[in-house]
C-alpha cells in the first residue's frame, strides 16, 4: 500500500510527454508523483521515428509551426544539459532536413505550401527548394528517380529511447516515480485531485493527463474531452551501413550506431501493433527509390507503434474550468516537443495557466 503522500503535482503517463512535464515541474520546485502505466501501455515513446521536425508542420494553423518551431531552438541546450545529466551524448544532431519529391509537380507543391507558411507563420518561416543537381552534391547516393527536396535549418533529430532514458534518470530523487501503476478513478474534493490505484490514494492540487490514448477514458472525470485514437506507423532498421546520410530526411535516416531507419506508414488498424509484408514492402521500395544502395542491405528489425492522433493531427492542450487545476497534454510529436513541454508548458502549468501560444490548442476546436 502506498504511503498517502501529498504532492504538488500529478502527473498521469511516463512516456515522453508525460516525463518532460514531470521533469519541467520539478525545475519549478513542484513535488511531483509521476503515476505511470507502463509497458501495459501502448508506448509511442518507444516506437517513434527520432525526429525533431519543424518542416511542413502547422500548415493551416500557424501556431503549431511556431510552437514548433519555439521547441526546435530550445533543444539544443534541452540536449546539453540531458547529456549532462544522462552522462552519455543522447544522439541529437541539428544539421537541417530534407523531405524528397518524386516529381516536378510534387516539388512545385511543396515550394508552393511552404512559400505560403513563410508568409502566414509569425515571425517567418526558414525553407530552402533544393534542385536535383544541388541535391546529388549533398547526397552523392540519392537516386535517380529524386526531381529534388525540401531543406529546413531547423530539422534535426535524436535517439529517442536515450532521451526517455535521460528523462527518467534527471528525474530520479526529484519525482516520485511509480511505473506499472493503473489510475482506476479519479475525484476532486476541497481543491484536491485524488488518484485512485491498486497501491493507493495519490493527492495533489495539480493533475496533469499525459497519458496518450490513454487521456480519452481519464480526461471525462475531470470534465475534458480528449478525442484521440491510435494510427499505427510501421518502422524497419538495416544492419549497420557505412555513414552515408547526416541529415534527417522525413523517411529515411541514418543513426549514430550505423543502421539506417525507414519509414513511416500511417495505417488506421485500431490497436494493433504487429507489422505487416505489405507495408514492411512499401516501405522498404519507397527508401530505396530514394537510396538505391539500400537494396543490399539486410533487415535487422521492424515494429509497429502507435501515433496519438487527433482528428486535425494538431495536439490538445487544455485545462478544465468544471476542475481548477487539472490540464491535459496529447500530442503525437512527442520527442519534436519535449523541448517546449520541460520548460514553457511546465512552467505556465505551475504559475497555474496555459501560455498563450497555445491558446488555439484546446479541444473546443472540435466542436463546431
Amino acid at each position: 500500500m502506498r504511503s498517502q503522500k501529498n504532492y504538488d503535482a500529478i502527473v498521469v503517463g511516463g512516456g515522453l510527454v508525460g516525463s518532460a512535464i514531470a521533469y519541467g515541474l520539478s525545475r519549478q520546485n513542484l513535488s511531483v508523483a509521476l503515476l505511470d502505466e507502463g509497458d501495459l501501455a501502448f508506448r509511442a515513446s518507444r516506437g517513434n521515428f527520432g525526429l525533431v521536425w519543424v518542416q511542413s508542420k502547422g500548415d493551416g494553423m500557424p501556431q503549431y509551426a511556431q510552437w514548433t518551431r519555439r521547441s526546435a531552438d530550445l533543444w539544443p541546450e534541452f540536449a546539453e544539459e540531458l547529456n549532462g545529466v544522462l552522462g552519455l551524448d543522447i544522439g541529437y544532431r541539428k544539421p537541417g532536413g530534407l523531405a524528397f519529391c518524386m516529381s516536378d509537380q510534387e516539388f512545385e507543391d511543396k515550394q508552393t505550401m511552404l512559400e505560403r507558411m513563410r508568409q502566414t507563420v509569425p515571425g517567418g518561416y526558414d525553407f530552402q527548394m533544393i534542385g536535383r543537381n544541388r541535391l546529388k552534391e549533398m547526397l552523392p547516393e540519392i537516386g535517380g528517380k529524386v526531381v529534388g527536396a525540401s531543406y529546413c535549418p531547423h530539422d534535426g533529430h535524436v535517439n529517442p529511447l536515450y532521451l526517455l532514458r535521460a528523462l527518467h534518470k534527471a528525474i530520479q530523487g526529484q519525482v516520485d516515480y511509480s511505473p506499472n501503476t493503473t489510475i482506476n478513478r479519479i475525484e476532486r474534493h476541497e481543491n484536491i485531485f485524488t488518484a485512485e490505484t491498486v497501491e493507493g490514494p495519490v493527492r495533489a492540487p495539480k493533475l496533469v493527463l499525459a497519458a496518450g490514448l490513454g487521456n480519452r477514458e481519464l480526461a471525462p472525470q475531470v470534465g475534458l474531452q480528449v478525442p484521440v485514437s491510435p494510427l499505427r506507423g510501421q518502422i524497419l532498421i538495416t544492419e549497420r551501413l557505412k555513414h552515408f546520410l547526416d541529415m534527417p530526411t522525413i523517411y529515411v535516416r541514418q543513426v549514430e550506431e550505423g543502421g539506417v531507419m525507414m519509414g513511416d506508414s500511417h495505417e488506421d488498424v485500431g490497436f494493433d501493433t504487429s507489422t505487416t509484408v505489405d507495408i514492411s514492402r512499401s516501405i522498404a521500395q519507397r527508401a530505396i527509390s530514394y537510396f538505391p544502395k539500400l537494396a543490399d542491405a539486410n533487415l535487422v528489425r521492424t515494429w509497429g507503434a502507435l501515433r496519438v492522433m487527433t482528428p486535425d493531427g494538431h495536439p490538445i492542450y487544455d485545462q478544465s474550468d468544471s476542475h481548477p487545476g487539472a490540464y491535459v497534454a496529447t500530442c503525437h510529436s512527442g520527442v519534436t516537443l519535449a523541448a517546449v513541454h520541460a520548460r514553457d508548458l511546465a512552467t505556465a502549468i505551475a504559475r497555474d495557466s496555459l501560455p498563450d501560444e497555445v491558446g488555439k490548442f484546446t479541444a473546443e476546436r472540435f466542436n463546431v
